[in-house]
């Protein structure tokens, strides 16, 4: 498993990292995905209080406390439960990044983070005031680095702009080439990208005819266009999964390709997605296929 630095920070992490959303709830089934992942020489974990309500750093925290040392731990701040737990609202204020950062530090059973995220922004929240306080907690020891989880131009740019965040971690792949616009912008501010939804919820994997039987489209892609447009895929290179990874990971500025993950199995195909997309170098054919659409929103 290689790595890249992520951001102008001294932290290195796996190229292929793994997401904390879709582990099991329970630390027995959770177990065996972990350790396939240790196995591999993954040591990037990415996590969010806001996943199945904190026990997902729960889970993370316990199975990962005798590698604490060996591994990277990422987390996420700023959506806040309502008292009846059935539901959230954004809270980007320093007091509630504060106790945020307890609570986790709590539930993942350490006493710092390695990279600590807002999850999400919108162009009213205090930014001053929010990057003042990542860069208390950081200068506390309480965090190593911080950086955002954002797809919105006018918030990720202005914030890793005026900030010293590391990592943006935005969703990216061969269906979604929207961040591309802003790839220069981004590696002006010498912070990375972190992708999500990569294999596109299983649409760029080899089993992409059944998962497109049960889909309505994506983004702006109907059904009827998917169909051609991941036939002509799978026509370009023998392994769309491989071709899909390889693809995101050709670029520089991608430090890290987020994984999620509910079975042990789905871990294992993703990693032999990620061998064989070493040997591919050509990605003409992914840029000619698919469209390389922008954002719309939040310019």
């Amino acid at each position: 498993m290689r790595k890249r630095k992520l951001g102008s920070s001294n932290i290195e992490i796996s190229e292929i990292s793994l997401g904390g959303m879709s582990l099991p709830t329970s630390v027995t089934e959770a177990l065996p995905i972990i350790e396939t992942a240790l196995d591999a020489g993954i040591n990037y974990f990415d996590t969010a209080d806001l996943y199945d309500k904190g026990t997902n750093e729960e889970i993370i925290g316990e199975l990962l406390k005798p590698y604490r040392q060996e591994v990277m731990i990422a987390t996420k701040v700023g959506n806040r439960w309502n008292d009846e737990k059935d539901g959230w609202y954004w809270d980007p204020s320093p007091a509630h990044i504060e106790n945020g950062l307890k609570m986790s530090l709590k539930r993942l059973r350490t006493d710092y983070i390695d990279v600590y995220q807002l999850h999400g922004g919108t162009i009213d929240d205090p930014w001053e005031e929010i990057i003042e306080t990542f860069e208390r907690l950081k200068k506390e020891g309480y965090i190593r680095e911080y950086g955002i989880s954002s797809i919105r131009p006018n918030v990720f740019k202005p914030y890793l702009e005026k900030s010293n965040a590391i990592s943006n971690m935005m969703q990216y792949n061969v269906l979604d080439r929207r961040p591309e616009e802003w790839f220069n912008d981004l590696s002006n501010t010498n912070a990375s990208i972190v992708t999500r939804g990569s294999i596109a919820k299983g649409l760029l994997t080899n089993e992409w005819p059944k998962r497109l039987e049960n889909s309505n489209g994506y983004l702006t892609y109907s059904k009827e266009e998917l169909q051609k447009v991941l036939t002509d895929l799978q026509n370009s290179y023998e392994d769309i999964h491989a071709a899909s990874i390889g693809f995101n990971l050709s670029h520089p500025i991608i430090a890290s390709i987020v994984i999620g993950a509910s079975t042990k199995q789905q871990l294992i195909e993703n990693l032999k997605a990620y061998e064989k997309s070493q040997s591919i170098t050509d990605f003409t054919p992914i840029q000619k296929i698919t469209k390389k659409d922008l954002y719309n929103e939040h310019r």
